[in-house]
């Protein structure tokens, strides 16, 4: 944290950030909020990058330019994959069970 000397003889400082003038005293100690701060602000950042993965309107932050709707082609692709695999499934489920029940009408 920064401040400013008024008046050194009298130990008199400012705080630029809240514009308070009061006396410099032995007994109180300061610390600078400044690396903490730039530390949260990364922190807020990297918050923000993980809220907009989960919609594909956004670029990631370690993305290449030019690979915005990545996410959104991916998806489609893997849903569309994942949707052949299951219709194959079903529909090879459903002629089992007709060959099946053909034989079994043919037994009788």
């Amino acid at each position: 944290m920064s401040v400013v000397r008024i008046s050194p003889e009298y130990r008199i400082v400012l705080d630029p950030a809240t514009g308070l003038i009061a006396q410099e005293r032995e007994d109180i100690i300061s610390y600078s909020m400044d690396p903490v701060i730039a530390q949260l602000v990364e922190l807020d950042k990297i918050a923000d990058d993980l809220v907009n993965s989960l919609g594909s309107e956004k670029a990631f932050m370690n993305s290449f330019p030019g690979r915005d709707s990545v996410s959104h082609t991916a998806g489609i692709y893997t849903n569309a994959f994942y949707g052949i695999i299951v219709g194959l499934a079903i529909s090879s489920l459903i002629a089992v069970v007709l060959r099946i029940t053909s034989i079994m009408k043919g037994m009788v």
